[in-house]
This record gives structure tokens, sequence and C-alpha cells, in this order.
């Protein structure tokens, strides 16, 4: 199987858009808060907005199955309050349960947490309960920056983050470092914010000592792991002034990078840096780069061609689509077992 770890509902009905316009438009004006009954979306309008779109590009360039969660410039976490949060979450999660019951040989969901700036994670916790044990998601998406930009958070490695972290573990569910929309101006949102998050979380978990209290926990940074790849012997060296274990030892182990790199020279870096037992398929397609590279006449998103002519034997192309997916995602696997896959 071809296993994508990284979708998003881009593509959503525009009716999602509209009521959430309103719900921030109500911010300002509480008494044009919509109900969330009144955002109607038919089932009909989903497997449009889906086969016209992903499930189209997953079958023209050959992927099986996509995890597939709600749009991550549209979390917003900065906005509102926790109810805002919770609200939006509930509505975006649901869609994506909806997707998956519609389409469950090609996806199966993961949550948006209902995060929101300096309030306690604990507050997630109902929701990210909902989302495996009702919907059956395998994973959550976890904001380090709720603030949108301005980093008001601690650092992962902060036990204000272990509420989280421990139901993590209880449900054997990875978190993928996922930040929202920058509300700072000095930080495109897909172009800088997505990519310094996800140095950021690496430069974090390297600095403490979060997986002695937690061996099992594990995190999938995104977009080829920021410029974690890019950089590997500054970590090395960080590490070592900072008297912790090699990278291998200290942090290899819980920390797993995706493809989302959009080109060949990127790709053949990342899985000649780290090593492949580490590296999990994704496209994030429909994403942040939707063009036609004019060097190659193909997507930027159409990450398996990278996979595809990168130097990578059968059995290393076969862990980074397939084999790390299912040991990563435990539950993604017994699903496919159940569905004898």
């Amino acid at each position: 199987m071809i296993i994508d770890i990284h979708g998003h509902y881009t593509t959503a009905p525009k009716a999602l858009e509209e009521w959430r316009n309103r719900q921030i438009a109500s911010l300002k004006e509480p008494a044009l808060a919509p109900l969330v009954s009144e955002l109607k979306i038919s089932d009909d309008e989903l497997r449009e907005t889906i086969e016209q779109n992903q499930l189209r590009l997953m079958k023209e360039r050959g992927a099986d199955l996509t995890i597939f969660s709600p749009r991550a410039s549209f979390m917003a976490h900065h906005i509102g309050n926790f109810e805002t949060s919770a609200t939006w979450a509930a509505i975006c999660n649901e869609l994506c349960f909806r997707v998956a019951q519609l389409f469950p040989d090609h996806f199966i969901g993961a949550a948006m947490l209902p995060q929101s700036p300096g309030v306690d994670p604990k507050s997630c916790i109902a929701e990210l309960e909902k989302c495996v044990k009702e919907y059956g998601f395998v994973g959550i998406n976890l904001n380090p920056d709720p603030s949108g930009g301005h980093w008001t958070s601690p650092a992962l490695t902060d036990r204000h983050w272990y509420p989280i972290y421990e139901k993590m573990v209880e449900y054997d569910i990875p978190a993928m470092i996922h930040v929202s929309t920058s509300c700072n101006a000095c930080f495109h949102t897909t172009g800088a914010h997505y990519i310094n998050a996800d140095t950021t979380a690496f430069m974090q978990l390297l600095a403490g000592d979060l997986f002695k209290d937690f061996p099992t926990l594990k995190f999938v940074i995104p977009h080829g792991g920021g410029a974690a790849p890019y950089h590997w012997g500054r970590y090395r060296g960080l590490a070592q002034e900072l008297k912790k274990p090699l990278l291998e030892e200290h942090l290899l182990n819980n920390i797993f990078f995706d493809t989302c790199v959009y080109h060949q020279p990127g790709i053949d870096l990342l899985t000649d840096v780290i090593p492949v037992r580490n590296v999990l398929f994704a496209s994030e397609m429909i994403g942040a780069v939707r063009g036609i590279d004019p060097q190659t006449g193909h997507y930027y998103d159409d990450t398996k061609r990278y996979i595809e002519a990168a130097e990578l034997s059968a059995e290393e192309r076969h862990l980074i689509y397939e084999g790390n997916a299912r040991r990563v995602y435990s539950r993604l696997d017994a699903a496919l077992t159940a569905q004898g896959r």
C-alpha cells in the first residue's frame, strides 16, 4: 500500500467557510452567532468535493489511503476563546469523519484539537477522546503555537502539555506537530511559519528530555522536518554541547519526518540524512503548493515521483510508503488489518 499520512480537507464545501466567517463576526456582534445546526452539508456535497479533488489525484498518482484531518490554516486557534475553538474543531472533525465513512477504503481521520492561547491543554481531552473512541481517528494534530505566530505557549517539553501526552500514550496515537495561520505579518503562513514551527519543535525536543518521561510518545514533524535534516550537523553538535545522547538515541525512537518536500534534491537529502525507518510518505496535496513545476512539468506536491526517483531499495520504499506508517500509527494498522489489508 501507499499511505499518505498528511492530508487536509482543503476542499471542503463553501458553506463551511461561510459558517466560520459568521462565527468570527459574532465575536464582535454576539447576536450574529450561527447555530451549529445551521451548517448544512450533504453527503453528496462531500462526495463531490472529494471525488473531484483528493480522490481523483490519489488515483492518478497511485496513493491508496490518506490520513485526513481538518484544514490546518483554518484551525486558527488564536481566534476567539476556547468555546470558539471547541465548536469549530467539533464541526471540522465531524466532516473528516463523514468523509472517512463515505470513502472507508481511502480515508481515515486525524483530529484537530480545540486549542486556545493560554488555556490548559486538558480542555482538549474531550474532543480527542471522542475522535479516537467514536470516530476511529488514528492521530491528532498538535499546534505548538496557538497564538498564531507569537509563540506565547511553553516549549513542547514543558509539563503544560503533559495532559495531551498522557492521552497519546494511553491511546497509542502520534501527534503531527502542525501550526495554523500566522497572524504575525513577519511570518508568511506556509512559507515561514510552518517551517519555523517544524524546526522550533525539533530544537525544543532536542534541548529537553521529554522522552524520558514518555518513552513511547510519537511525534511526526511535517514538511520534511523543517530545517532539521538540512542542518543535521548543527543539531548533532548542539546535542553534544548540551550533553545529550546521540540524536539516534535521544530523538529518533520518537520523532518521525514526512515527505512533504517539493523537489527531488530535498527528498534525496532527507532520505540520505535521516534513517529510512523515520521517514513516512506524505504529500499534503491540494495544500500549500498547488502549482506545476516548470522544470519537471509535474505538480510540486506529487511526492511519490520523488520517492520513486530516489536511490532507495525496494525494502526502503516499502517502509516509507507503508511499513513505517503502520508502525507509527498503530490504530491505522489495526483498522487496515480489520479490513484485510
